[in-house]
């Protein structure tokens, strides 16, 4: 397998404060790698190591096979990067902004032209002629913002939680041109503070706390570490809440977890069919009435914060 970028034990401090200590990684060609973490865990820092935009204390990294300290400049021709706020000038088009910074990168006059045009097709932004990019909408904008992350058509992407503050049709616009990317075979690292956005796009997922990785795998390891499948049941009335537990455990045979405020209880289960087979028998002999029953996975919200909650309540989740 070959890898797109590979970090070992990279540490970054600023003054006395440690804001990356350890940190590991290796994200395989191709496909979008989600790096998750509380504020504060290091990952923009992480990113500006990365990118040869902040030089590492310690450790080393290489990116499309270049070392992020001794040979900055490949590294720098290998990326594209889209930082947290748009980097594009508001005043010009779309058009305009992407042929000024074809020409930045020393393409030449006609083919900065070309590869806008190319580029504004690719992105859903043909039509936009010459509006300023201050009248675009958020999802627009961030659009632009890969395009021109793409100028020189780099293989790997660094996308700094690229739909911060947008709405969900923009983020919808931004997961769509993602995918896209990732289509042609370009490998992207991902920071998102939408867990259902590195759900959405990301093969796999490092979660980052106090500076390192503290956990790794695909969304369905980390759900499947966090404990598997659950069924659950919705009570019509809360007063019957301690009768469903009752029925639960009898159809499940495991320990059942109470939630007054949403009138739902829930277990775990191996066999999920014959559990809910089972659990409608229950349900039907004593004539409990119900709003809601089925199964469910964790969702990577609760992997998340299974992970990085309080110290004394974190655990381990091998994947």
């Amino acid at each position: 397998m070959t890898f797109a970028v590979i970090a070992e034990g990279l540490r970054k401090r600023f003054g006395e404060t440690p804001a990356v200590e350890g940190f590991d990684l290796t994200v395989p060609e191709g496909g979008v790698c989600g790096l998750l973490g509380p504020n504060g865990a290091g990952k923009t820092t992480v990113v500006r190591m990365l990118t040869t935009l902040l030089r590492p204390d310690g450790g080393r990294a290489s990116v499309a096979g270049h070392d992020v300290v001794r040979q900055a400049a490949q590294v720098r021709s290998h990326i594209g990067l889209v930082g947290q706020n748009a980097a594009v000038d508001e005043v010009l088009g779309a058009r305009q902004n992407l042929v000024m910074f074809g020409r930045l990168s020393h393409l030449g006059r006609a083919r900065s032209r070309s590869r806008a045009d190319e580029l504004l097709e690719r992105f859903g932004l043909a039509e936009t002629g010459d509006k300023p990019v201050k009248q675009f909408s958020g999802g627009m904008r961030r659009r632009l913002d890969l395009a021109v992350s793409m100028i020189l058509a780099p293989p790997v992407l660094f996308l700094d939680e690229p739909t911060a503050g947008l709405d969900p049709r923009g983020r919808g616009e931004v997961w769509e041109a993602v995918r896209a990317l990732v289509a042609t075979g370009r490998t992207a690292l991902l920071t998102t503070q939408y867990l259902e956005e590195a759900d959405q796009l990301a093969d796999q997922i490092a979660i980052m706390d106090t500076g390192k990785v503290i956990a790794e795998g695909t969304p369905r390891e980390l759900k499947s570490a966090l404990g598997g499948d659950r069924v659950e049941v919705v009570v019509h009335d809360a007063a019957d809440l301690q009768a469903a537990t009752g029925v639960l455990e009898r159809a499940t045979g495991a320990k059942v977890t109470l939630d007054a405020d949403t009138r739902r209880v829930s277990a775990p289960v191996r066999e999920k069919a014959a559990a809910l087979a089972e659990l409608a028998r229950e349900l039907e002999t004593t004539g409990l009435a119900v709003e809601d029953i089925g199964v469910r996975r964790p969702t990577l919200d609760e992997v998340f914060l299974h992970l990085t909650g309080p110290e004394d309540s974190r655990k381990e989740v091998a994947a």
